[in-house]
């Protein structure tokens, strides 16, 4: 593209010069228009990125509820205090097994505010309030990297916890592994680490194809790329799908 508008500024700059010996002053307009349509034509052509690369500390937190909707009323009713302690909301999502399993995901402003936030008595009396049951799992994670895309909610997501030797080469081997992944039916949103241990890994994927994907997680392909990349154990993976983006 940088050749052609070249050729075309010299096409341009010698017709210039033809037409003002020639008396004529139209041309000049004609010029200067024809280059900046150039110029915004090829200023448009430009793709806009999706991918993040600053590094966001996010606050993840996973519980069971007795009731979706009865909760999510009680959530939102929460919502200045979380707003207080620099919480933002982000996205909700809901287990493909069991629909009642649910995953929320917010960025924060402080993680010091977002630690102390989880030891409020206002927060255990919301999840209350909300019917959530048992313990439920808050993680404080750093976002390395993320595709902010849209894509269908309905997709199926995949979010994996795994605990490796080293993030330099895990991330390292990851990045290497990507086509087999987009192989395979699967798209990369979301990698980062704990905040405080960046050996302890979390993964977001979109599963576009679900059998590719499911097959290839149980591959011995993906057991020796783990392997490869000094993943220790089974990856911990949560099946949902986002039924709200804030």
């Amino acid at each position: 593209m940088k050749i052609l508008a070249s050729r075309n500024a010299l096409f341009f700059l010698g017709t210039v010069v033809l037409l003002t010996a020639c008396g004529s002053g139209n041309g000049d307009k004609t010029a200067a228009a024809d280059s900046t349509a150039a110029a915004d034509s090829t200023a448009k052509a430009q793709p806009v990125s999706t991918i993040v690369t600053t590094p966001v500390n996010v606050v993840t937190v996973m519980h069971k509820v007795a009731n979706y909707n009865k909760w999510l009323t009680a959530y939102d009713a929460h919502d200045s205090a979380r707003l207080a302690a620099g919480l933002h909301n982000y996205v909700i999502g809901r287990g493909l097994e069991d629909s009642n399993m649910i995953l929320i995901a917010l960025k924060a402003d402080d993680t010091a505010k977002a630690k102390a936030f989880e030891m409020t008595p206002g927060l255990k009396a919301a999840m209350k309030k909300g019917g959530v049951l048992g313990k439920p799992t808050i993680t404080l994670a750093t976002e390395t990297w993320q595709d902010t895309a849209n894509l269908d909610p309905s997709i199926i997501r995949s979010s994996s916890t795994l605990m490796v030797k080293d993030w330099d080469t895990f991330i390292k081997a990851f990045e290497n592994d990507k086509q087999d992944r987009v192989s395979n039916g699967m798209l990369d949103r979301v990698v980062g680490h704990d905040l405080n241990d960046n050996k302890k890994v979390m993964v977001v994927m979109a599963l576009q194809d679900t059998a590719k994907a499911f097959a290839f997680y149980k591959s011995d392909t993906l057991k020796k790329r783990m392997e490869a990349a000094g993943v220790e154990g089974k990856p911990v993976r949560f099946l949902f799908r986002i039924v709200k983006r804030y």
